[in-house]
């Protein structure tokens, strides 16, 4: 199960990486006119309504980033197999429709079907499950043309039609449930947005933070906090409640520009003499992704192993963050994550507020980062970036930095035991995902002496390695030698 809802955390990435972009034009034509599509100014309208036609189907991107990611080939044909899952269960449970077929009132849950996220990704599994059961088919040759991937829309259409049934009964209830989990949170104000913050650094090791932002961030259980801030997602800018819509995102600006580069510092400044040159370039390079993008998974996965105490201090300092963001009057929303680009770019939204006191904040949250990690680095004697006990100087065959990708993915293969112990190889954003077949053939050492931020195994056919944000190209060079 942790295998599978993995693999699906790295789907939804998929998606996801679609934001950026959208919010660079939303950014730019509020930048140009703080009324935005709103405004006289035709480029600033041309921008927003250009970024707004991404995030405003994120649903019908779910669906496909979903069946593709979750398919056993990545083949095109489970994105189909999704599309027609969820054009069938968005019309069969349509407000209109259910009326038509019980002749009463709909349940105001059936208005949230289209363009519901979780439905976007329930219908992309059926649709990736259908796939990957049913891609190799074979039918008597009266319907030969009928076999193999041909099939699989077929069979997508009948067994969506069993989960539109199913759903016309659970549907109501979930979303209710949903709803009311939301509501509880959202209810407890700091303290909920707190929580929020400390789960999403928490889960990040499992690669299960997306499925939690997918309740906060968009329409899921009607919190919508990204959609409300950025006026997207079908919701209008004046849905956007002035100090309260985009509490769930502002905490992290200031532990992403501030906190973690102040957490890489403190790491250099402990580390032994002998390596503080090898561990800055790890750690400056950290740092700088963090501050620019809101990247942290290169830094975090330096140490969220080595030192799981420093990493649960790391999740519960950006919670109390987080929360005390929320008591301020200060917000600030991102489309990708709580970097620098996304702190200009959402200063001239209608949703934000005094955002100038993120820096101050920052500056106040680096200094607690920085005091903090090097008192508990010191005091328990932490395996840190750099105060490793073990020298791997001597096994530094290639180094991430040197952007040698074949060498590196060559490292990395050796230390996995060869390509003939590798069964499958994928990538998400920042880290490879291997199933392999024998564990006891992997060679942790030899592999992170490429220069990669950490290793993660949950299970015995299972291997992640963190590589940062370069990890698609190493992935190409490993799939070649594969």
């Amino acid at each position: 199960m942790m295998k599978y809802l993995q693999k699906l955390g790295k789907s939804l990435m998929l998606p996801v990486a679609c934001l950026p972009v959208a919010g660079i034009m939303l950014g730019l034509g509020y930048w140009i006119d703080p009324a935005g599509w709103g405004s006289g100014n035709v480029i600033a309208a041309f921008l927003c309504k250009a970024g707004s036609a991404l995030i405003d189907n994120m649903a019908i991107l779910f669906v496909i980033g979903v069946s593709v990611g979750m398919s056993d080939d990545n083949d095109g044909t489970a994105a189909l197999a999704g599309m027609v899952s969820y054009l069938m269960v968005t019309t069969l449970l349509s407000p209109g429709a259910v009326e038509m077929f019980t002749g009463k009132e709909a349940n105001v849950a059936f208005s949230k079907i289209a363009g519901n996220q979780f439905i976007g990704i329930l219908t992309g599994l059926v649709g990736a499950a259908c796939y990957n059961k049913f891609k190799s088919t074979r039918l008597p040759d009266a319907f030969s043309f009928f076999s193999g991937k041909r099939s699989v829309a077929i069979v997508t259409a009948s067994v969506t039609i069993l989960v539109s049934i199913i759903l016309f009964f659970v549907w109501p209830i979930l979303y209710g449930g949903l709803v009311a989990f939301g509501t509880a949170i959202a209810a407890t104000g700091a303290v909920g947005v707190g929580i929020y913050g400390f789960f999403n650094r928490l889960l990040i090791p499992f690669g299960l933070h997306h499925a939690l932002n997918s309740v906060f961030w968009f329409d899921a259980v009607g919190i919508a906090d990204l959609y409300k801030f950025w006026g997207m997602g079908g919701y209008d800018v004046s849905e956007a409640i002035l100090g309260q819509t985009g509490q769930y995102m502002t905490g992290f600006f200031p532990v992403m520009m501030f906190g973690v580069p102040a957490g890489a510092l403190a790491m250099y400044l402990t580390a032994k003499p002998a390596k503080k040159k090898e561990a800055a370039g790890l750690l400056g390079a950290a740092a700088l992704c963090s501050f620019l993008t809101g990247v942290t998974e290169p830094f975090e996965f330096a140490f969220m192993f080595l030192s799981p105490v420093l990493y649960v201090l790391h999740a519960l300092l950006t919670g109390i963050v987080c929360a005390i963001c929320a008591m301020l009057p200060v917000r600030a929303g991102f489309t990708f994550s709580g970097g620098f680009v996304d702190w200009v770019l959402c200063a001239k939204l209608p949703a934000a507020l005094n955002t100038w006191m993120l820096i101050p904040i920052g500056l106040a949250v680096a200094a607690i980062y920085l005091v903090l990690f090097r008192a508990v680095i010191v005091k328990l004697d932490l395996k840190t970036p750099g105060r490793e006990d073990e020298d791997l100087d001597a096994e530094m065959k290639a180094v991430l930095a040197n952007d040698d990708f074949t060498q590196v993915a060559s490292v990395i293969l050796e230390g996995l035991g060869g390509k003939g112990n590798v069964t499958s190889l994928d990538n998400c954003i920042t880290r490879l995902r291997l199933e392999i077949r024998d564990y006891t053939q992997i060679d942790e050492k030899k592999i992170k002496s490429a220069g990669v931020a950490g290793i993660m195994r949950p299970s015995k056919t299972s291997v992640q390695v963190i590589i940062g944000t370069k990890v698609q190209f190493v992935a190409d060079e490993m799939k070649k030698m594969l």
